[in-house]
């Protein structure tokens, strides 16, 4: 999985996004700020298209609609506002129309700006989109590769907010939970995923191990100019991924793990090689 999947373009000649304090907002009128705040807004190189085809199939996403754009629009946003929602879907319809075996977990875990007329404007474009590649809600565990095939469906949608309830194929947010370690410090972000691990439910859910470092105000402040790859990922990421390869995936192992510019280093192709892990299980008990 990608973290803030969309991230790769944010508009720095937009106003900053609802998700930002007021006094940030303020600050963000002078466009040298605009252009700060995009180095560590972006966490992506990669296009959604990239992504897809660099194996990457779980997608963090944070929504918002544009305060006084008419109409009900609905963007990616991450301090600054990214692509239209709608045109984001449509690239990975299209990865998914030439891969019918693939399936993709699209996780909208964060709404800002919105009331329930723009929940429905946005949950009937990803009907739009996909519709009948959508897998409705079923218990987890009966959510196989093959069983996904046989009903030729390819995507599930995880949407964190109460009208997930209206729709049978929206997943409701507790079925992805992804606990944040919030910190600067590598070590502490390994300890916090081991802890994590420990702590997940066996059965009934999916579960995201977030490998990224969150950078703090005065992270940033130290380092404007640099910005988040430079500063945090680029020197943490060689340690992270060993973590990642010590990793067993099954019940109580990991399961889907997100890291920041998943183009740096092998870490798709090192997540997804976890996967002979089980197959090997499979073999030694029969």
């Amino acid at each position: 999985g990608s973290h803030d999947s969309f991230s790769y373009w944010v508009d720095e000649k937009s106003p900053v996004g609802p998700d930002q304090a007021t006094a940030i907002k303020r600050l963000a009128r002078i466009s040298l700020v605009r252009k700060i705040m995009k180095k560590w807004s972006v966490t992506q190189n990669l296009t959604f298209k990239e992504q897809l085809e660099g194996g990457i199939r779980y997608f963090d996403l944070r929504v918002s609609s544009k305060p006084g754009e008419i109409g009900q629009e609905i963007y990616f946003i991450h301090g600054l506002f990214g692509i239209k929602v709608w045109d984001g879907l449509k690239e990975m319809n299209s990865f998914l129309e030439q891969h019918p075996k693939e399936v993709i977990f699209l996780d909208f875990n964060h709404f800002y700006a919105m009331d329930d007329s723009h929940h429905h404007f946005l949950i009937n474009r990803i009907r739009s989109a996909f519709e009948s590649k959508l897998c409705c809600v079923e218990c987890v565990e009966y959510v196989t590769l093959l069983y996904m095939w046989e009903k030729k469906h390819q995507v599930l949608i995880f949407y964190h907010h109460p009208l997930y309830q209206e729709y049978p194929f929206l997943w409701p947010g507790n079925k992805m939970p992804a606990p944040w370690a919030n910190t600067t410090n590598v070590h502490k972000l390994l300890q916090f995923l081991e802890t994590t691990l420990g702590e997940r439910s066996p059965y009934g859910t999916f579960h995201v191990s977030q490998a990224i470092l969150t950078p703090r105000v005065k992270t940033i402040a130290r380092h404007l100019i640099r910005g988040l790859k430079n500063t945090l990922v680029h020197r943490n990421l060689p340690m992270i991924l060993n973590w990642v390869k010590a990793q067993k995936p099954g019940v109580m192992g990991v399961n889907i793990i997100t890291s920041d510019f998943v183009e740096l280093v092998d870490f798709a192709a090192t997540v997804i090689a976890l996967n002979d892990l089980l197959l090997e299980e499979d073999e030694s008990a029969t």
